[in-house]
């Protein structure tokens, strides 16, 4: 039933056909016979389906049953998952110590159901090593390949290189099977991003496209 149901003296119908507080049908009756029946059960008489032929008519309690359906409809927002977009912000020359503790923080992310927004900024004279850029950015895909799949390959914003990944559905692995092929599957995605990229001499212009 949707909000906003016609009830008792709302409906207009001549004749309806009922069904009782018990689920069982009453039959056909004049409308003011069924409200009758309704206000001895000291309940509501309310129209179902309008458009049938009689129209059909409940009788029950319209106020517990409002308040039923609004506390489902509650249960039910608070158990949807909003997706998130995290940020991850990597640097030219991050450290293999930092790049884990960024992947770890990565995982964690995915894991919970929310994307992630991966950003390298090239800052000063690093502009002239975006090759370096595109090299971290593989690398971290490979850390994070079991549990992220690249939506948007690494691709130029501005001064940044930017990549969108998506979480991983969960699945089960057969008994002893191991996750060796995920860094080169995580390659196969990145590499040729990478691979296609312009020259170091060639990227300045093109990342000054951003507004400063």
């Amino acid at each position: 039933m949707k909000k906003g149901n016609l009830i008792n003296e709302e409906i207009r119908s001549d004749r309806l056909r009922v069904i009782g507080a018990d689920g069982e049908q009453a039959g056909i009756m004049l409308r003011d016979t069924a409200l009758d029946l309704a206000e001895r059960e000291n309940m509501d008489l309310v129209l179902i389906s309008p458009n049938a032929d009689p129209p059909v008519a409940r009788v029950m309690d319209y106020g517990k049953y409002r308040y039923n359906q609004q506390k489902r409809e509650k249960e039910a927002k608070k158990k949807q998952k909003v997706i998130q977009v995290k940020e991850i912000r990597l640097g030219t020359f991050i450290e293999k110590h930092d790049i884990e503790v960024k992947a770890t923080n990565a995982i964690k992310f995915l894991k919970e159901g929310d994307k992630l927004k991966v950003t390298l900024r090239f800052k000063g004279r690093e502009r002239g090593r975006t090759e370096k850029g595109f090299e971290v950015m593989e690398r971290f895909a490979e850390l994070i390949a079991d549990y992220g799949n690249p939506e948007k390959k690494p691709s130029f914003e501005g001064r940044s290189l930017t990549m969108i990944v998506s979480p991983v559905p969960p699945k089960k692995k057969p008994h002893g099977e191991g996750d060796k092929d995920a860094p080169a599957a995580a390659k196969k995605v990145i590499a040729p991003e990478a691979a296609a990229s312009p020259a170091a001499g060639d990227r300045p212009e093109e990342a000054n496209d951003g507004k400063k």
